[in-house]
């Protein structure tokens, strides 16, 4: 359960999400405001048909950290391997956009959950150097200089190949104010130009642990 890969920069979909920032340096807390999607019907025709086989295993280990992203061929397909797809706890919220993009929420409408993918020529990666190209793609999601996302953001893990497995290092900032909690998690691959990110967005729900259940259904799949 793949999707077709996305060619559309990130600096643009930054812009049409909208998302601001606001950084308090007293604390050290980074606070966000993500706009709540809005529903516009089913996958778009463009999608592949769904399937429940697993992605291909390209051979290449059971973890995906920064410095392994190196040793990757330019040539490499990476994408988001679609688990929500036919999961029943969770809806289509904005079928994918054709620019790299697409949300699904919970049945109870407490989260939300941003997928992206595409090329990152537009983001100030640092050559060879996968984390702080990561936290570059932050940066441009809140509007921040990579810098000050650094001193913030911490390193997680997404998916690798199996869903629930682990295995490819993140960055992630994380946010709450009141009953509302977000999570932002990206990895740049420097190597081939392309990113990826998920954006969960919680209302009366614990993003941390919705994260951990899109982690469970969807993976990163790579092939060479």
């Amino acid at each position: 359960m793949t999707r077709t890969p996305q060619v559309a920069p990130l600096l643009r979909l930054a812009a049409v999400a909208a998302v601001a920032v606001a950084v308090l340096p007293l604390s050290g807390c980074l606070y966000a405001q993500i706009p709540a999607g809005q529903s516009t019907g089913g996958p778009s025709s463009a999608d592949p048909e769904p399937t429940d086989a697993p992605p291909e295993d390209p051979g290449t280990g059971s973890t995906l950290t920064f410095a392994e992203g190196l040793e990757l061929d330019s040539t490499a397909y990476i994408e988001w391997g679609d688990g929500f797809l036919t999961d029943e706890a969770w809806k289509s919220v904005s079928p994918d956009d054709g620019n790299g993009g697409w949300t699904y929420g919970t049945l109870d409408d407490t989260c939300t959950a941003q997928f992206w993918q595409g090329r990152i020529a537009d983001v100030p990666v640092v050559a060879d150097d996968d984390s702080a190209s990561s936290d570059a793609i932050l940066g441009v999601l809140l509007q921040s200089p990579t810098e000050d996302v650094t001193s913030l953001a911490t390193t997680g893990e997404f998916s690798y190949l199996v869903g629930g497995a682990g295995g490819v290092e993140t960055r992630q900032v994380v946010g709450e104010e009141g009953e509302r909690s977000w999570l932002m998690a990206a990895r740049a691959f420097t190597q081939i130009g392309v990113g990826l990110y998920v954006i969960v967005d919680c209302t009366g729900a614990d993003a941390e642990a919705t994260l951990d259940l899109v982690n469970e259904a969807n993976a990163v799949a790579v092939t060479p």
